[in-house]
């Protein structure tokens, strides 16, 4: 008989599971206790339905400094749907998220993707420059011009100038840590990360060195997002190559 779970009871209970994993994958993170989270009168209610999100994403999907848990806020709906699909069917490996979305319906995720897509909270501080003025450069060429030499294109091309995102599937990179823009393109090169084919990012990672790697990274998280940054419409005709979440 299947696992029957309803939405009051998922929202009453994700916030406590998710502390747990919060506490053991992020060391030295500061955790909201359980004793601190809002009280909210109707258990289902969006920001009750939440709660398990916010507690490793921010109350309003900021994302924290250490780079262990990105900004969601204001990215498209349509990216945040995915990823969480993904999650739950597995084709996205992160135990905590695995475990959070294992057994929401698709209703479900499409709501908590709408919530966070419409927040703009106002972006942590950027990271210091490097001290090192050709990886910084190197960077900037990636991100906003490319290496066409190795098939790279830049990644404003997709992203955007602005580096908020494109509908309906791109996410914006501004407001991300460096650490977790190398993980993520780790995890793309290795295969770990994948999408819909054609798999746009798994072909463009796999052409990146590590150095290339490391070099845009920090180059993206040192730049000031504009205040209120939203994704992009839709333009299927001026990006580089064909992406399978722009379908």
């Amino acid at each position: 008989m299947p696992h029957v779970v309803t939405v009051a009871t998922v929202a009453k209970s994700l916030a406590g599971a998710l502390l747990l994993f919060c506490a053991a994958t992020a060391s030295g993170q500061p955790v909201q206790p359980a004793d601190t989270i809002p009280a909210f009168s109707k258990l289902d209610s969006i920001e009750a339905r939440v709660q398990g999100c916010v507690t490793c994403h921010g109350q309003q999907g900021q994302g924290t400094s250490n780079g262990y848990f990105p900004r969601i806020a204001g990215k498209p709906a349509g990216y945040l749907y995915n990823q969480l699909v993904g999650f739950r069917d597995g084709t996205r490996s992160y135990p905590p998220m695995n475990y959070l979305v294992a057994y929401l319906p698709d209703a479900y995720l499409k709501e908590i993707a709408q919530h966070f897509a419409s927040l703009r909270p106002a972006f942590q501080t950027p990271e210091q420059p490097s001290a090192n003025a050709a990886m910084a450069e190197r960077g900037r060429v990636l991100a906003t011009v490319g290496d066409s030499a190795k098939g790279i294109p830049a990644c404003i091309a997709c992203h955007g100038k602005s580096l908020s995102g494109m509908e309906p599937g791109i996410p914006g990179l501004a407001g991300l840590r460096s650490t977790y823009i190398v993980g993520q393109l780790t995890r793309w090169r290795v295969g770990e990360r994948r999408a819909a084919d054609p798999d746009c990012m798994k072909r463009i990672a796999t052409r990146l060195s590590d150095t290339d790697v490391t070099a845009v990274a920090s180059w993206l998280a040192q730049q000031t997002p504009p205040a209120h940054a939203s994704p992009e419409p839709s333009n299927l005709v001026r990006m580089p190559v064909a992406c399978g979440s722009q379908r």
